[in-house]
This record gives structure tokens, sequence and C-alpha cells, in this order.
């Protein structure tokens, strides 16, 4: 009987944190990622303008 204050010690418990609730709009639209975005005004004007000067040289 010697070791009778072993068994009335505290125990070490390790508790694991707790996850905060997800946002599960949030994770949908996560998924659905944006492609690529369209040519701004600057791009197109000039691209109208090497396809008119190309049409004009034939």
């Amino acid at each position: 009987m010697a070791n009778k204050t072993l068994n009335t010690r505290q125990k070490m418990v390790f508790q694991l944190p707790q996850q905060k609730p997800r946002n599960t709009a949030a994770l949908a639209l996560r998924g659905k990622r944006g492609g690529a975005h369209g040519k701004d005004n600057g791009a197109q004007r000039a691209a109208l303008k090497r396809l008119l000067k190309h049409s004009e040289d034939q």
C-alpha cells in the first residue's frame, strides 16, 4: 500500500481545441473559381485596329 497516492493523483487530460463552425455557403462558392476575365477596352480597340489595317492591306 505504499503507492496509495498514485491512484488518486489527477491525471493529465489532453483536449483538442474546438474547431469553429464552417460557413458552408462560402465553401461552396470557393469551389467555383472564376476563370480568366475578358480583354479590357484598350486591348479590344487595338485588336480591331489591327484587324482593320490587315483588311485594308489586302
